[in-house]
């Protein structure tokens, strides 16, 4: 069976960084796309991040220049690097594994993804 587990998260001050790690098992992670997405209390879900099987990456207009999103081909583990952490970045972060590749210029959408993680949470602080 799929399973895939973030971790990573915790409570940071505004300005500083996190990197959150997305653990796959019954998967390869390198033979699909992976993306990240996030979620705050009472908002819409929101693609954050992607990475497909060529290494094609993109990035949501809201984190542009301060995350990144890789996935090594040392580990079977997607990373998201969040720096310049603000406190609208306060959300659960969730990891997921879809087939569609990634196309820049186009947006995260969540019905791409089928498999999901139970998600992290980060708190940024003022």
């Amino acid at each position: 069976a799929v399973q895939l587990v973030e971790s990573g998260g915790g409570t940071v001050q505004a300005g500083e960084s996190l990197r959150l790690s997305c653990t796959a098992s019954g998967l390869t992670v390198r033979h699909y796309s992976m993306a990240w997405f996030r979620q705050a209390p009472g908002e819409q879900r929101e693609g954050v991040a992607a990475i497909d099987t060529s290494g094609t990456t993109i990035v949501g207009d809201s984190v542009a220049g301060r995350f990144t999103v890789s996935a090594p081909d040392t580990s079977n583990t997607v990373y998201l690097e969040m720096n310049s952490l603000k406190p609208e970045d306060t959300a659960m972060y969730y990891c997921a594994q879809g087939w569609h590749p990634v196309i820049a210029g186009t947006p995260i959408r969540s019905q791409d993804f089928t498999n999901w993680g139970q998600g992290t949470q980060v708190t940024v602080s003022s």
